[in-house]
């Protein structure tokens, strides 16, 4: 084995390749090929992909699948505490041990072939899964669909989430490029579902040409909720009264109704009752995504880092308002549309801590400052600080127990934060 630990492996993959992305198929495909010489899968596959809600939609598969009685492979990405979050068995993190030996597996089928390290994480979690041939399998696609890694595989279902502009360095600077990149998990003659509010025509369009059933929200199948619960419906398809997901936030309910179509769908295969449904509704979490850590003072962690996801974090927000102050604790990175981001947030943030991420990436705070005051924030209510340790105890040591405390912004920010919560071991405070 060319290396012994996770850490070993994992910074050797950051190494390999001569970039940190490289969209595309040519290299990876026949690596993929030796590692399993057969087209077919012993298990049906759900690709995901979508601006936002991806991670949301692949934790609903996976907890109403497993509350079936189904063993559920999952692949995701990025991490927020461990590498071995991404792929998971059961609900069960990969074990440094399964990771080394897939990686060995990954590293001698490559041959003379450099992989990026996602390329590398996506063929480790194939390879773990075939061997231990789970009921279902989901993936989550990195970024795009059309020449994701993950693509390599042909999967039973298409599930594109929503699309809003983000990643516009590799995905094109307008919807329907973005849309048609999304659209390239899209497979012939197996159906898609596309959850987002409005149809962009490159989907609809792709699903013509290939001949993929094509089920959108609001037009194939409808949702709305009341006192009782919510409710679903698909012609004559049915489920009334559905608890709320346990995660929160309005948009949801509009994750949950992709995923049970995607479900229904899927009922040849993989069968389900109502009340695996409900229990999957109920029992679903996932960390970074409108995590409420304390009530009071209401305390939130979300890794919403473009347009879209800053609209539904507002929003979630007005849904929890207290009547106190909110504090923000934020960080970003500099390829991002940060104006766009920050605006929704404006009407909802008193104050302002801005962290330094110590990322090449990041956005330095000083940078951050300059947005907000050219957005009309008082600089008395910026404050700049140096790691992510100092901004949550001065921005938790000032708040009343009517405030409001939100971290958002990076994926690299709500897991440090999460890192330093789970030391302290009392909410951060």
């Amino acid at each position: 084995m060319r290396f012994e630990t996770l850490a070993q492996w994992l910074a050797w993959q950051e190494t390999l390749h001569t970039t940190e992305i490289e969209l595309g198929l040519a290299r990876i495909a026949p690596v993929w090929r030796r590692l399993h010489p057969t087209s077919q899968l012993p298990f049906p596959v759900i690709t995901v992909a979508g601006t936002n809600g991806k991670g949301s939609t692949v934790a609903m598969l996976e907890s109403m699948l497993s509350a079936g009685g189904y063993r559920v492979g999952c692949f995701t990405s990025p991490h927020l505490l461990r590498y071995n979050e991404r792929i998971k068995l059961d609900g069960v993190e990969a074990t440094d041990e399964t990771l080394c030996a897939a990686f060995e597996r990954v590293d001698q089928a490559r041959e003379e072939t450099t992989l990026t390290y996602f390329e590398f994480s996506a063929l480790a979690a194939l390879a773990i899964f075939v061997e231990a041939r789970p009921d279902a399998v989901v993936l989550e696609v990195g970024l795009g669909g059309r020449l994701d890694a993950t693509n390599i595989v042909d999967p039973d279902l298409a599930l594109i989430t929503t699309i809003a502009i983000d990643h516009t360095a590799w995905l094109g600077d307008t919807l329907e490029q973005i849309a048609a990149e999304k659209a390239g998990i899209m497979r012939a003659s197996r159906p898609t579902v596309y959850a987002g509010a409005e149809l962009p025509r490159a989907i609809e369009t792709r699903a013509h040409r290939l001949g993929s059933p094509l089920y959108c929200a609001g037009r194939d199948y409808r949702f709305e909720n009341d006192a009782t619960g919510w409710h679903w419906r698909s012609g004559d398809l049915l489920h009334e009264a559905l608890p709320l997901p346990a995660m929160q936030g309005r948009y949801q309910l509009r994750n949950a109704a992709g995923v049970i179509m995607a479900l229904e769908l899927l009922r040849s295969r993989l069968p389900l009752s109502r009340a695996a449904i409900e229990r999957g509704l109920q029992s679903v979490r996932l960390r970074g995504r409108f995590q409420l850590l304390r009530q009071r003072p209401l305390t939130v962690l979300d890794v919403a880092h473009n347009a879209q996801a800053a609209q539904q974090l507002a929003a979630t927000l007005r849904d929890h308002s207290r009547g106190g102050l909110t504090r923000a604790v934020f960080g970003i990175m500099h390829d991002k549309e940060v104006d766009a981001v920050i605006a929704p947030l404006l009407p909802e943030v008193d104050q302002w801590h801005l962290v330094d991420l110590k990322v090449a990436r990041a956005m330095p705070p000083e940078h951050m400052r300059g947005r907000l005051l050219a957005a009309g924030v008082e600089e008395g209510r910026i404050v700049l600080h140096d790691d992510i340790g100092e901004a949550w105890s001065a921005a938790s040591s000032a708040a009343e127990p009517d405030d409001r405390l939100v971290a958002f912004g990076s994926f690299w920010l709500v897991g440090d934060l999460l890192r330093l919560i789970d030391s302290r071991g009392d909410g951060g405070t």
